[in-house]
């Protein structure tokens, strides 16, 4: 069958797309920016992508008339401040386009929306199932709460609380009730539900089995990990404040973070379980789920993270705009060094960032990240998603992969850090040189003394981690 991916670079849609191919089916991959779309060597023959704006109606028009079933896995939480009107128009947009095909079956996942009053998140996902479900295709909601796996944003949020804080003065939503399902049974869930008859046009809460409060699943990410935690709840932190706390202390973004506030004050409890018998499907536990997590993290084998969409970083972009550094107008940093050996030299490179670090004075990229959080940035907390591969859309602390091509020596980063401008960092080997140049153009007055009051520091930074980069390796 043709199945139409949308959300392929997506957290779950890159953990989807090998089942579906598994399972013998010819995959159209919807991309928004097709630089961004990197599957396994060993699914390129077997897939297509094709590049799509849902906001943007006349590029609708490349999906294919013949397919047979669709995926919706598409979200805009805290890209902007009107994502509710602009996931809606999505929703029409491409609902409009599959009357125009032979789809058969709409598959979509949202959230558990069981509460007459919802957060601005989860009305959202209800307004999309709604426009999604007045297709004249077969159409299936698959409700979800909270997703625990390697590289979500709930369980990546769990783990920056429990393992950075010993004790907790937290919110009183941390005694909300939920009932989170591990990603590989969302992924089950997905795969088993398309062209299922029993599943046409209705709608399903999915979660593990267990019912817990924020409160005894952070306790419970402790225990799994050997850490004894204190969690104390206080009646007075505002929704405002919740959000203050939630975003210092993990990687999250300013506005996710007020998006899932708001969302965490209302229960997101399954009302039954009748499609795990419809399917045949026993999802396991979250302690469960966390040891499958911390199998993945601890075997460098993450196939996706929420921290690599363009949400995690709050601004809402195109590779494309940035791949292209300019000159005209700018202040460039450029130095060369000579390498000894090009594949060691490479290996330093694309192991750039995260735990590694940037090779020399990382305490100022760790204070440079701080400063970040403090005006509402990224901060250097989101790391990378893999110890040894990075590929275009990736993020490295608080840039974002543009292009990255190891055969080419070549690593080509954008800042997504709040600054009067905008910054790339690149390294490029020639010549058997490393070259390695940071650009800055600023905006106004403004950027201009910012670039000079960094400049010391850059003398630092950039010709330390040069050397460090190009240092001959001792055998």
């Amino acid at each position: 069958m043709k199945i139409l991916l949308t959300g392929s670079t997506g957290y779950i849609g890159k953990r989807l797309l090998p089942v579906l191919v598994e399972a013998g089916h010819e995959v159209i991959c919807c991309a928004r920016d097709v630089k961004r779309f990197n599957p396994p060597e060993s699914l390129k023959l077997k897939i297509s992508v094709i590049e799509i704006d849902l906001l943007v109606e006349q590029s609708l028009d490349r999906i294919p008339n013949d397919i047979d079933a669709a995926y919706y896995l598409v979200h805009s939480m805290s890209s902007s401040s009107d994502y509710k009107s602009l996931e809606r128009t999505s929703a029409i947009n491409f609902r409009m386009a599959l009357q125009k095909t032979t789809v058969k079956h709409v598959i979509y996942l949202s959230g558990i929306v069981n509460e007459s009053k919802l957060s601005k998140h989860l009305s959202s996902r209800k307004d999309v199932e709604t426009e999604l479900g007045k297709g004249t295709y077969n159409f299936t909601t698959l409700r979800a709460g909270i997703i625990i796996g390697s590289g979500s944003a709930s369980f990546e949020i769990i783990r920056d609380l429990v393992e950075k804080l010993p004790i907790m003065i937290t919110p009183k939503w941390l005694q909300t009730k939920c009932q989170p399902i591990g990603v590989s049974d969302v992924i089950t869930f997905l795969s088993k539900s398309l062209f299922n008859t029993k599943t046409f046009n209705e709608n399903f809460d999915i979660g593990g089995p267990d019912v817990l409060s924020y409160k005894e699943m952070l306790l419970g990410f402790g225990k799994s990990r050997n850490l004894k935690r204190t969690i104390l709840v206080v009646p007075v932190m505002t929704p405002r404040l919740s959000s203050y706390w939630l975003y210092f202390v993990t990687s999250t973004s300013y506005k996710l973070a007020v998006s899932l506030v708001n969302s965490m004050k209302i229960e997101v409890v399954c009302r039954d379980n009748r499609i795990n018998a419809l399917l045949g499907v026993e999802p396991v536990s979250y302690e469960e789920s966390l040891l499958k997590a911390f199998n993945k993290v601890e075997n460098n084998a993450i196939v996706s993270s929420w921290k690599d969409s363009y949400s995690s970083s709050g601004i809402d972009f195109d590779i494309s705009e940035f791949i292209e550094v300019p000159t005209f107008g700018c202040f460039i940093d450029k130095r060369k060094r000579r390498i000894y050996n090009r594949t060691d030299c490479l290996n330093k490179i694309w192991s750039i960032g995260g735990n590694n670090g940037w090779y020399y004075a990382n305490w100022l990229w760790r204070f440079r990240g701080l400063l970040d959080k403090f005006v509402g940035g990224v901060g250097i907390r989101r790391g990378r998603t893999s110890l040894t591969f990075i590929n275009a859309g990736d993020t490295l602390d608080f840039w974002r992969v543009l292009f990255a091509d190891k055969e080419k020596g070549r690593l080509l980063l954008f800042a997504e850090m709040k600054l009067p401008g905008e910054a790339w960092l690149e390294f490029r080997i020639e010549n058997n040189q490393l070259v390695q140049t940071a650009t800055f153009r600023p905006l106004g007055i403004l950027g201009r003394l910012y670039w000079y009051s960094v400049l010391p520091f850059h003398g630092i930074i950039f010709r330390g981690m040069l050397r460090k980069i190009t240092k001959r390796n001792k055998t």
